[in-house]
């Protein structure tokens, strides 16, 4: 994983709520293990026709959402199943974070272990958002939880402090562990009988 660093971005806008897991990558995409090449099924239903073609009304299809690496959606986003292919599709597209009132937890959670930032703001910022327009930048500094909106006005964001350090320095919680081996050895060395007593 790469160090999650502060950015500013364009948003995708798509005011759609209970977007659930299958329409970010429907489940006969779930055949992989690998995260490459998912980018290309991110909203399939939704991102081409019948024949595969891109469909130029979809909002990630139009010109003006090239490059953006901010997802605004409706309320209650990455509903339905717990597949962790939702945030690989998301971040293999470039999404750094998506911005909404609400996410079902199970998707936060695999979100924020894939280098994927839910953002969750109140229904008032998030209209404020939807009413900016294309062009419209937002600012996003994690170490201290604030979303900047086009407005300039300053909005805390939750985030737990492990997640946020994970994130912060690029590890997941397997990089985290190995990062304070020299402290687990140093604890195994000076509790032998505790070791001993559970042989």
């Amino acid at each position: 994983m790469k160090p999650f660093t502060n950015f500013e971005s364009r948003m995708v806008a798509l005011p759609i709520n209970n977007i659930d897991t299958d329409q970010i990558i429907p489940a006969r995409f779930l055949k992989t293990t690998s995260k490459i090449g998912l980018d290309k099924q991110l909203f399939n239903d939704w991102r081409y026709d019948a024949q595969g073609n891109p469909n130029p009304d979809f909002i990630i299809n139009r010109p003006e959402s090239q490059g953006a690496q901010v997802l605004l959606a409706g309320d209650n986003f990455g509903c339905g199943s717990s597949r962790e292919h939702a945030p690989w599709a998301l971040t293999q597209y470039g999404f750094r974070a998506v911005i909404s009132t609400s996410f079902a937890d199970i998707f936060k959670q695999n979100s924020l272990k894939n280098s994927l930032l839910p953002i969750v703001v109140p229904p008032d910022v998030h209209a404020e958002l939807f009413a900016a327009g294309t062009d419209a930048v937002v600012k996003i500094d994690l170490p201290n939880q604030t979303l900047t909106t086009p407005s300039g006005r300053t909005v805390e964001f939750p985030v737990d402090n492990f997640s946020k350090h994970c994130l912060v320095e690029g590890v997941d919680e397997l990089g985290y562990i190995l990062n304070h081996e020299s402290d687990i050895a140093a604890f195994e060395a000076a509790h032998p009988a505790s070791i001993n007593a559970l042989a």
